[in-house]
């Protein structure tokens, strides 16, 4: 879908490559300063309903060179990923639910985002819920936290009206034993993902003293059609999406923060960052991050034994 009145004539478009990603004209620190720079100039220029200037805006800023880099890398290539941020900002409703609580951040998340599509553009995604189901290139963390192979903790979401009463009353009763999430709709993630949450979470234990909360994963693998039903409750759930090819993860920050622990786990990502092993993207109550094609390679050499096939 075209929106009218931006000449969107000077974004070249892109064809889907049929190779192996590589970066050597990117500069992800120039792409995320840039963001932020972009973020900070909607939010001063722009008035909180001026949909039309803030289109504007994109449009004569979208073509600079550390911009272009990185959306032009994307399967959808430098025009079509303008055109879908705008349509994004046409259909924007800000409700409760979103981590974009307005504009610019919407600008933010989804920017930034296009850091991933590009790194796993050649990945296909998971369509429908039984594909990700019956994918084998995934497992279980349920057997895993069983037999207590996992340093960190999750819970599933609850989808019967008892579980829900229960739920309900646990956060009545103890309001912060636990983060205020739906919890995992699949259980499932890549065993690389898996081998990377364990280290994190290892590494914040490790710079926190006892009774610290433990990392908490709210979100991993997800379906393109789950996505788009996110979407449909108002969540900001951007497409394409780093969790749709098993490689996107959603970690708790904001019950973290509230007992005193969320800046260790701030400090551990940003490094795991600047090392380029994964991509970042602060959503306010969860912490999106993503694994790199180089780190997901280096951790897939290494898999631990129960993580094999």
């Amino acid at each position: 879908m075209r929106l009218p009145g931006h000449d969107l004539s000077r974004f070249p478009v892109r064809r889907r490559a049929a190779h192996p990603v590589t970066t050597p004209d990117w500069d992800l620190d120039d792409f995320r300063a840039a963001v932020t720079d972009l973020q900070d100039e909607i939010a001063e220029r722009v008035a909180v309903e001026d949909l039309r200037r803030a289109e504007t805006v994109l449009v004569e800023r979208l073509h600079e060179p550390q911009f272009a880099a990185v959306l032009s890398a994307t399967p959808d290539g430098l025009a079509e990923s303008v055109q879908r941020l705008l349509l994004e900002l046409h259909n924007y409703r800000p409700n409760e639910r979103s981590s974009a609580h307005n504009l610019p951040a919407l600008v933010r998340i989804y920017l930034l985002s296009r850091i991933e599509s590009a790194w796993w553009r050649d990945t296909p995604p998971y369509v429908t819920n039984a594909d990700l189901l019956a994918a084998t290139d995934l497992v279980d963390l349920d057997p895993l936290r069983r037999a207590g192979r996992l340093n960190f903790r999750y819970r599933r979401q609850a989808t019967t009206l008892p579980a829900r009463a229960v739920r309900a009353a646990e956060r009545l009763c103890w309001p912060n034993r636990a983060p205020r999430t739906a919890g995992l709709r699949f259980t499932r993630a890549r065993p690389e993902v898996v081998t990377l949450i364990n280290d994190l979470a290892t590494r914040y234990a490790q710079r926190s003293p006892r009774r610290t909360p433990p990392l908490w994963v709210t979100s991993l693998a997800r379906s393109v059609e789950h996505q788009h039903r996110l979407r449909s409750l108002g969540y900001a759930a951007v497409l394409p999406s780093s969790h749709c090819t098993g490689y996107g993860i959603d970690l708790e920050m904001t019950w973290l923060r509230r007992r005193g622990a969320g800046d260790r786990l701030a400090a551990v990502l940003l490094e795991r960052q600047r090392a380029g092993d994964v991509n970042l993207i602060d959503e306010g109550q969860a912490w999106h991050l993503c694994l790199s094609p180089t780190a997901a390679a280096d951790l897939r050499r290494d898999l631990p034994a129960e993580l094999i096939g």
